[in-house]
């Protein structure tokens, strides 16, 4: 048995600081009609995200969005944010 493998293992662990997000992207927010008020209990209740995340919902700007929302999230990309203010709907950061 070689000598590195032998030896315990330390180092480093960013484990307990984790912190953890549900993720969608701005297509996946095709499902709701136009004028709609979409938050973290509404992508639930439809099925985009199973549960919510301790840290909350993450909005990526992956994909295109063709209608005004209202999207209520606790982070946003860059991208997310001009995608969908750039389609006419409004962005709401929520706090934990």
């Amino acid at each position: 048995m070689p000598l590195h493998r032998r030896l315990p293992k330390r180092g480093f662990t960013n484990a307990p600081f984790k912190k953890e997000f549900s993720t969608i992207n701005v297509s996946d927010l095709a499902k709701f009609e136009k004028g709609s008020k979409v938050g973290p209990q509404e992508l639930v209740d439809s099925g985009v995200i199973r549960k919510l995340a301790t840290h909350g919902l993450r909005v990526l700007g992956d994909g295109e969005v063709d209608r005004a929302l209202h999207v209520s999230a606790h982070h946003f990309t860059k991208g997310a944010r001009e995608k969908i203010t750039k389609a006419g709907g409004t962005v709401e950061v929520i706090s934990l």
